[in-house]
Parts: structure tokens; C-alpha cells; sequence
């Protein structure tokens, strides 16, 4: 294909695709200034203008040229360059999406945009059957995309991605040219909720200290006896990134209860098993407490809150379930009490449902609420 004479110009109300253009220069040497650019890419850092005029002059055009090459498309939002959309591979009909997007229009929705297009232009004009998207773990804003634009089979592949000579595990997922462009799934938000004399927010990776003494605290290793002992801090960052997970898998959603002055971290509630395809609906509820939010009645008000939250419609910013599951081992009686503060109703005793560490395991009681049953 020649360059630019070959490169096509895609477009929607919002995004413009273009051939890049030498008058790009600034606006890309600005871009790759950026820390997420440098983070998530494979860009020299340093970046120095040469780079951006390399790319422009070099590798850009080259790509074109070449019969399986990266086909680099310019992204254009009110008439300035914005980022990079690329195509590459193609042989046997599968090759790859790549994408950056500059700062300045981040929240607008421009890189699904983007994307769509240009995927949609790989199975249309190219022929591709198959687009493969590939991210570093955990580069978030990227799997997002990927989430919208109806990406399957989502696995991880580890030390798959190379940058600058460093080693990262890769999120792999393909998109087919017969399958719907949309959400598989839920992607579920974590709205910030007043309990008054608390909140319900995200975690976040400053709560990690107080996860950490919350999870060595002596009851709470008792009664949850899955938990590392002892529990470190790497633990607890893991722990708030598979909080991440959790949302953006549907799994399930993990609120972190704080004090509503300091937003100090009190605790953790959280809403399970939300993938269940045998019971659609339903939900189980999980918590634990920092022992500086005990005796305060905030667990009891943080689940009530949860449990609100739970049974609003989907289309109401809930989480739309129908009946909510919790379990307490039997001799937790903090923990029952807060079950039944919340109306749950008992419905029977699991035997030796609980692990436990050095001890026979608990028997557990089991709770449950419909989204019909009155509440306290």
C-alpha cells in the first residue's frame, strides 16, 4: 500500500482517523511525555523529539508498505491529534489492535470510538476474522476498552509482554468478525454511598496499611482462616488489586467502609459470586472489620447499605440481585448478629462449611434475603 495515498479516513461524529501527518510532531512528542504512555507502551523513555520524528517518518510509512505490517492510523477530535490507532498482523485472516490516547481527550470515550472503527474497517476492508487485543496486567483504562468493544475469552499469559527489556504478564482476548461489538458482561461500578456516620467507597492503594493491620488482627486471622499469617503488606496491595478484578470480571464488588471526616479504612464489605449462571440473581455477602471500627454498630449499617444496594435495578446504578446469601460460622456470634440486625432469615445449619487453621472446621449458620422480604 502506499503511504499516505492508501490510508484511509474513518470517521464518527466524535473521531476522525486519518494518515499521520508531519504537523503531528508536537502534539505526539506531548503525548509521550505522558507517565500512563510510558507505563503501558513500548515507547523509548526518555522520548525525545527524534523518537516522534522517526516514528513519523519511519516507521509509520513503513508500515503501510509492508504486506503484514502496522497499519498506524492517526486519532483526530476536534481537529487535533489525539493518538494512535494501529493494525497489525493479519496473515490467516487474525492480527492484533494496538492504541494510545492523549490525555487531553481521556474520559470522552474517544479510544473505544477510535478502536471500533478501525476494527471494523480490519474486517471489513482486510478481510481479518479474527482481532486479538493484548495489554499489560493491569493497565486498566486499556481492558476497558477492550471490555466495551465486546473482547472474549479473556486469559492471562505471564512474562508475555516485553518493554525496554522487562518482562510483564499479558490480558489476551479475542474479537471475532460475526460477534456483536458490545459488553459481554458486567463491569460493575463502586459508587461512593453515605452511611452517615460512615461511607461506602472503592479501595484504594493508600488503604493498604490499614488492610494489612485489619488482616493480622487476631480475630479477624480466627474467623477468616484462609487469610497469609502473617499477612504483609504485599498481601493487602494484592488484595485491593483483586478488588479490580473482582468489578471488572462481574465477580463480584468489594466496598471499603471509611470514616466519612478522615476517609480512614474502618473495613471491607462485599457482594459475591455474581457469575453464578445456576443461580442468576443472587449474591453472596461477605466483611470483615479493623479493629478500630468495632462496637460502633458500622458493620451492621455498612451491610444494610450493601444490601440496599444490592437489590436496586441495574438500570438504577444497583447491582439488581434478587436473593442475597450469608454465611456466619456458628460460633461468630458478632458476625450472626449482624445477619439478623439486617433481617436476613436462617435457613439452615452448613456442617463443617468453615475452614479453619488448627481445629475441626466450623459449622456455619446460613442466611438469606429476597428482594420481597421486609426489612428492618
Amino acid at each position: 500500500m502506499r503511504f499516505p495515498e492508501d490510508v484511509p479516513q474513518l470517521a464518527d461524529d466524535l473521531v476522525r482517523l486519518r494518515a499521520h501527518r508531519a504537523d503531528d510532531l508536537d502534539d505526539l512528542y506531548l503525548l509521550c511525555q505522558d507517565p500512563a504512555m510510558q507505563r503501558w507502551t513500548v515507547i523509548p523513555v526518555p522520548y525525545q523529539r527524534s523518537d516522534a520524528e522517526f516514528f513519523l517518518s519511519e516507521l509509520v510509512p513503513n508500515g503501510w508498505r509492508a504486506e503484514h505490517g502496522e497499519r498506524a492510523l492517526a486519532i483526530e477530535v476536534d481537529g487535533r491529534f489525539s493518538g494512535s490507532v494501529s493494525l497489525h498482523g493479519g496473515e490467516g485472516g487474525v492480527g492484533e489492535v494496538g492504541f494510545s490516547v492523549a490525555p487531553w481527550v481521556r474520559g470522552r470515550g474517544v479510544m473505544t470510538r477510535a478502536a471500533r472503527l478501525a476494527i471494523r474497517y480490519a474486517f471489513d476492508e482486510l478481510g481479518w476474522q479474527r482481532v486479538i487485543w493484548r495489554a499489560y496486567v493491569g493497565n486498566w483504562a486499556s481492558r476497558r476498552v477492550a471490555w466495551k468493544l465486546g473482547f472474549r475469552g479473556l486469559v492471562v499469559v505471564p512474562g508475555e509482554g516485553l518493554a525496554r527489556g522487562v518482562r510483564y504478564d499479558d490480558w489476551v482476548a479475542t474479537l471475532a468478525r460475526d460477534e456483536e461489538m458490545a459488553p459481554q458482561g458486567n463491569w460493575w461500578a463502586v459508587p461512593e454511598l453515605d452511611g452517615g456516620t460512615f461511607k461506602l467507597r472503592a479501595f484504594r492503594p493508600t488503604d493498604a496499611q490499614r488492610v494489612q493491620e485489619a488482616c493480622n488482627d487476631e480475630r479477624t486471622q480466627y474467623w477468616l482462616a484462609g487469610l497469609p499469617a502473617p499477612y504483609t503488606l504485599d498481601d493487602a496491595k494484592g488484595f485491593i488489586e483483586g478488588r479490580l478484578e473482582n468489578a471488572a470480571s462481574g465477580e463480584g464488588v468489594s466496598f471499603a467502609i471509611a470514616d466519612p471526616v478522615t476517609d480512614e479504612l474502618l473495613g471491607c464489605v462485599s457482594l459475591y459470586d455474581l457469575n453464578n449462571r445456576l443461580n442468576k440473581g443472587h449474591g453472596e455477602i461477605g466483611y470483615w472489620m479493623h479493629p478500630a471500627g468495632r462496637g460502633r454498630k458500622v458493620m451492621t449499617n455498612a451491610v444494610r447499605l450493601l444490601v440496599d444496594h444490592a437489590f436496586t435495578p441495574i438500570d438504577a446504578g444497583g447491582l439488581g440481585r434478587s436473593r442475597l446469601l450469608l454465611l456466619a460460622a456458628v460460633e461468630n456470634t458478632a458476625s450472626v448478629r449482624v445477619a439478623e440486625a439486617n433481617g436476613m432469615h436462617r435457613i439452615g445449619i452448613a456442617r463443617a462449611e468453615g475452614p479453619t487453621r488448627d481445629r475441626p472446621r466450623d459449622d456455619s449458620v446460613m442466611f438469606d434475603l429476597l428482594v420481597t422480604d421486609p426489612r428492618p
